[in-house]
C-alpha cells in the first residue's frame, strides 16, 4: 500500500471514530451549540429593539439580519472548544500512546481530529442558522456563487479553529484545562463586531475589536449574505484564516511529534 492510501485509509479510520465519539457522547456538543442559540434568541427577543435603535433603527427582524452572521462564526469558535478536550483527553487517558504502537500512519490521530471537528461545525452552524431561519433571518440577493464563497468561508474558519484547538488539546493536561485554555474562542466574538457595529463602540475600544480574526470574517458573511460592503474585510478574513491555520498546523504537528520522543 503507497503512503498516500495508508494516510487516506488511516484518517478515515480516525475521523470515524471521531465521529462515532461525537455521537454517542452528544452532551459536549450539545451544551457548546446551545451558548449561540441562547445567545441568538436572547438578543433578539430580549435586548433586540434596544440593540437595533443603538445602532440606527430599523426594528427587530433587521437586527436578526445583523446578528445571525455573526453568531454563525461564534458557533464555530464554540464547537471547536470540543475538540481541544477531546484531543486533551485521548493524550491523557492513553489511547495516543496505543495508537503509536500500531503501524499506522502518525499525522491520521490529528487529522481524523480536524476532519471531524470541522464536520461538526458545519452541522452546529446549519442547526443555529435554521434556528436564525425560523425567527426571521432572510439573506437579501445573494447569488449563488456568493453561498458558495460564504460556505467555503465557514469551512476556512472552522479549519483554521480547529488546528489552533488542536494545539491548545495538546498542551493541556487534562479535559478541564482544555476547555479553561480554548475559552478565547468563545470570548474573541464577544468583542467583536458580532453584537454591535466597530463604530458604535468607544474609541479606546475599537482597535481591540477590529484587529482580530472574528470581525473581518463576520463583516466578510454579512457581505456575501445580506449585500454589504466588504471592502478589505475578505482578505483579512482569509489571511487571518491562513495564518492561523498555518500557525495551528506546525504547533500542534511539533508537539504532538515531540510527545513521541
Amino acid at each position: 500500500m503507497s503512503t498516500l492510501s495508508l494516510a487516506v485509509r488511516d484518517s478515515s479510520t480516525m475521523l470515524r471514530r471521531n465521529l462515532l465519539h461525537a455521537r454517542r457522547y452528544p452532551s459536549l456538543t450539545l451544551n457548546l451549540l446551545l451558548t449561540p442559540i441562547m445567545l441568538l434568541l436572547l438578543f433578539v427577543y430580549i435586548f433586540g429593539g434596544t440593540m437595533s435603535a443603538g445602532i440606527g433603527g430599523g426594528g427587530r427582524s433587521e437586527y436578526v439580519a445583523y446578528l445571525v452572521p455573526g453568531l454563525l462564526l461564534m458557533t464555530i469558535g464554540s464547537t471547536t472548544i470540543g475538540t481541544a478536550v477531546s484531543v486533551s483527553t485521548d493524550m491523557s487517558e492513553g489511547i495516543i500512546a496505543r495508537f503509536r504502537t500500531l503501524a499506522i500512519h502518525r499525522p491520521s490521530v490529528l487529522i481524523g481530529h480536524v476532519v471531524g471537528s470541522v464536520v461538526q461545525s458545519v452541522v452546529s452552524v446549519v442547526l443555529v442558522g435554521a434556528v436564525g431561519v425560523a425567527i426571521g433571518f432572510r439573506s437579501t440577493d445573494a447569488t449563488v456563487l456568493e453561498w458558495l464563497a460564504a460556505f467555503g468561508l465557514l469551512v476556512l474558519f472552522a479549519t483554521a479553529l480547529t488546528w489552533i484547538a488542536v494545539g491548545m488539546g495538546l498542551v493541556s493536561p487534562n479535559a478541564e484545562a482544555a476547555s479553561n485554555n480554548a475559552m478565547p474562542l468563545i470570548f474573541l466574538p464577544l468583542i467583536s463586531s458580532t453584537f454591535v457595529p466597530v463604530h458604535a463602540m468607544p474609541g479606546w475600544f475599537q482597535p481591540i475589536a477590529e484587529y482580530q480574526p472574528f470581525t473581518p470574517a463576520i463583516e466578510t458573511l454579512r457581505g456575501l449574505l445580506l449585500g454589504t460592503e466588504i471592502g478589505h474585510n475578505g482578505w483579512l478574513a482569509v489571511g487571518w484564516c491562513v495564518g492561523l491555520a498555518v500557525l495551528g498546523y506546525f504547533w500542534s504537528t511539533a508537539k504532538f511529534n515531540a510527545d513521541q520522543k
